[in-house]
């Protein structure tokens, strides 16, 4: 397909020698697409068909369903904001709602997985309203590009989009040092255009004091969990 240089085509072929089946590498092939282009485009789409040896309706069955493939071209960033049950009750949906207002224009606020600013430029931001990012414990949460910004308030959320708009890259409260969404994406294809960054992605922070604090009380308190038996006994008749 036209669009995508040399390098996408040797890289999507290491992609698909890493699988026995070739249609099992779709998944990491729509990433590497999207590092390309900042999203999924038909063009994208008919790539990896033709790549993978399947119709462009297979391929655009999976690009639809999961919602980190992106139909629509996407900023540096992406910022999403849980807005699931929890997130929603401690703030969520009012952090939402401010940076919808913020990004917007004065007689319209941005939308879901709409962009603020030109797509792909420095500053540039889309927004998403996100379901649950299993940091409950954690609420109301943020992420840019995957990393987690937890602890959120419409306050410093404010202050995040600005950073970021400024062309800042705020350190996250756990996960790797910001980078931009396509950057993200060709990581998450298997790829690193730099090995210092991808050092210090695995480096960074990866826990909370609220997550482990289940295992800090047990460790003062002296609590473990039953050990297991030798032999585990075998299930009755009737429940096999």
């Amino acid at each position: 397909m036209s669009g995508f240089d040399e390098l996408t085509h040797v890289r999507a072929k290491e992609i698909i020698d890493r699988y026995p089946v070739a249609r099992s590498a779709l998944l990491p092939l729509l990433h590497l697409v999207q590092a390309e282009e900042g999203y999924v485009s038909q063009a994208g789409i008919g790539f990896c068909a033709d790549q993978l040896g399947l119709t462009t309706a297979e391929v655009s069955a999976v690009a639809t369903f999961y919602t980190m493939y992106k139909r629509t071209p996407c900023g540096e960033h992406l910022v999403s904001v849980c807005t699931n049950t929890l997130c929603a009750a401690l703030g969520g949906d009012d952090i939402y709602a401010r940076l919808s207002a913020k990004l917007g224009s004065p007689d319209r606020p941005l939308g879901h997985e709409e962009t603020a600013g030109e797509p792909g430029t420095p500053g540039s931001l889309t927004l998403e309203h996100a379901e649950c990012l299993a940091a409950c414990d954690l609420a109301p949460v943020i992420q840019v590009n995957y990393e987690y910004f937890d602890n959120q308030t419409v306050q410093s959320a404010e202050e995040l989009v600005d950073a970021l708009r400024r062309g800042e890259k705020p350190n996250p409260t756990r996960g790797a040092p910001l980078t931009d969404l396509r950057t993200v994406e060709l990581e998450l294809a298997g790829f690193t255009n730099d090995e210092t960054v991808a050092a210090a992605a695995v480096a960074g922070p990866s826990a909370a004091l609220e997550t482990l604090r289940g295992n800090t009380l047990a460790a003062e308190r002296g609590w473990a969990a039953p050990a297991m038996p030798d032999e585990i006994p075998a299930l009755p008749e009737k429940a096999r």
